[in-house]
């Protein structure tokens, strides 16, 4: 059954509150369709498509829409975060610590100094 073999990509669906999600299977194809809040959700919706069906799946068929193209993601600090960690978890490099610096110079003054529950901008690349 196909549902099950993409249920990982369902489950993320679910906890990332996918809007107008909608999962249908037709002739052993899994029909997927919603609206990610950031191009990185939709990134990690792709990643686990890819680690269930492989790298060009045929039982499945993903129309994944982002709602806010102007940013890759929005990110909320969490205790013993660096700019350098989110860097290289957004983009797998933490010397791009500064171009998230950059982008959010209206309330980061030093590179080095960010605190819990701030919201940080990670800028398209």
């Amino acid at each position: 059954m196909v549902r099950a073999k993409y249920q990982s990509v369902l489950d993320l669906g679910q906890k990332l509150n996918i809007e107008n999600g909608d999962v249908k299977e037709e002739n052993g194809v899994l029909k997927v369709t919603g609206t990610a809040k950031t191009q990185y959700e939709k990134d990690l919706l792709w990643d686990t498509i890819k680690v269930a069906g492989g790298e060009n799946p045929a039982d499945i068929m993903a129309d994944i829409k982002v709602a806010d193209t102007s940013v890759y993601a929005r990110h909320t600090v969490k205790s013993g975060e660096t700019l350098g960690k989110i860097a290289k978890q957004y983009y797998g490099n933490a010397s791009k610590y500064q171009t998230i610096f950059a982008a959010n110079s209206d309330i980061l003054k030093n590179p080095d100094v960010i605190h819990p529950d701030q919201e940080l901008i990670i800028p398209n690349l």
